[in-house]
């Protein structure tokens, strides 16, 4: 593995110990860099000996002795960067394999990609991991990982997968354990599948790992529309969600006696499904799996209280529409009730998923087209919508449609607001 260097700053240890664009790394104490990963790893070392290859070929070693952590200042080529591993299992609640057809060519990569996690938190289930590449991950000390652990039994686990890696879990789970390397965890539950007795063992399972295990999340499988020929699942119910949340509760008594942590987290979804009250801001201790949707209603009504409590001017007077995911609606007319400013009219609207299909309740899955024909007779003087619908560049929606279409279609101004900041949607109502 070689990666040229672009470009090295002056001012950085790189380039006044000698190294400099055009040069090649090819080991760093002898070792070979695979991606930006082993880069980051290996230059985190006081004293670093660097075999690079000059632009005529020369090989030379360039010694290095810095403060540890400090960067070397050097630019480096997109060789280095970490093109997604991608996921080889068939799981059986997959959202991607129904995913409407026609959509951009994006939405249906599945990336499985153990540098995401480490990086950027993405799931993983390590069914796509080598021997060589897992050693790689002890090696790194790759910490904390989040992992798609799904169900404890592994035989249960190959069967949702559909994939006979899917069965080494445990074991890995083991050996990053007595490594040092700490992990949280995902169950994304499909009833009659890894729920019940099932999940009573992937609970125990993997306290049984905790500290290394630090947080388990329960999340309810996503269906669309688009699902023939794929396996018989059903959306939770109020009735079939309830045991969940008693589950939850129960061995969140039990951890917090054998490990001081609640250790076991339902997605706020579980909670929207059955009409139960979301638990308290300490009951989420961490937030640890908030980007997974497990506490962020929370975190939004302690924003919005905060800021309410901290506001003392007046808001714009102004009819205000609010739309959103019908699971989250009955919630966010509650807080408009207590913490809206008396000079604001407002209104929740919620958008009902055509594109998807209306077992899709959330805010985050929303599209342009739904929300245009839906909203385009709407009696308001703005719209405010939650930036989860976009895209990360905030441009477009997962039907393809732009913002800039979108506002054109609204019969109001339209705001978008940043969907985890309740000082924001604060902002927003005061105008």
């Amino acid at each position: 593995m070689a990666h040229r260097i672009v470009h090295a700053d002056p001012l950085g240890s790189g380039a006044k110990h000698g190294l400099k664009g055009g040069d090649v790394i090819l080991s760093i104490n002898g070792e070979e860099v695979i991606d930006e990963i082993d880069y980051q790893a290996l230059i985190a070392e006081e004293n670093l000996d660097i075999l690079v290859q000059d632009p005529d070929g020369q090989e030379r070693h360039v010694l290095i002795r810095k403060d540890a952590w400090e960067n070397l200042g050097l630019a480096m080529e997109d060789t280095m960067i970490c093109k997604p591993m991608l996921c080889k299992n068939n799981c059986v609640f997959c959202f991607v394999r129904q995913m409407r057809p026609g959509c951009r060519d994006t939405l249906y990569v599945k990336d499985d990609d153990w540098r995401m996690s480490l990086m950027m938190g993405n799931f993983i289930t390590l069914t796509n991991v080598s021997d060589e590449e897992f050693e790689r991950i002890i090696r790194r000390h790759a910490s904390p990982l989040y992992i798609s652990v799904h169900t404890t039994d592994m035989e249960l686990r190959k069967k949702m997968l559909r994939n006979p890696s899917a069965g080494l879990l445990m074991q890995r789970l083991q050996r990053l354990k007595d490594a040092g390397i700490r992990f949280h965890c995902q169950v994304v539950l499909c009833p009659g599948w890894n729920d019940g007795d099932q999940l009573e063992k992937t609970i125990h399972d993997l306290v049984c790992l905790s500290p290394a295990a630090q947080s388990v999340a329960l999340v309810p499988v996503g269906l669309t529309r688009y699902r023939e020929g794929l396996d018989d699942l059903k959306p939770y119910t109020k009735e079939t969600a309830l045991p969940v949340i008693e589950i939850a509760r129960k061995w969140q008594k039990i951890c917090m006696d054998y490990c001081g942590s609640r250790f076991v987290f339902p997605a706020d979804e579980f909670y929207c499904i059955t009409g139960q009250e979301i638990p308290s801001d300490e009951d989420y201790e961490t937030y640890a799996q908030i980007e997974n949707g497990v506490g962020m209603i929370r975190q939004l009504e302690e924003d919005l209280k905060y800021a309410h409590s901290q506001e003392h001017r007046k808001a714009r007077k102004r009819r205000v529409l609010i739309a959103c995911g019908t699971s989250i609606a009955p919630t966010m007319e509650r807080w408009l009730n207590t913490y809206c400013p008396k000079e604001v009219a407002w209104q929740v609207q919620p958008i009902k998923n055509d594109f998807f299909g209306h077992t899709v309740t959330v805010t985050g899955l929303l599209t342009g087209g739904d929300i245009a024909a839906q909203l385009k007779d709407a009696d308001t003087d703005e719209i405010l919508l939650a930036d989860c619908t976009l895209r990360n560049e905030g441009d477009l929606f997962l039907d393809d449609m732009s913002i800039d279409e979108l506002k054109s279609k609204l019969p109001a101004p339209l705001y978008v607001v940043p969907a985890q900041n309740g000082e924001a949607l604060f902002e927003a109502l005061l105008g």
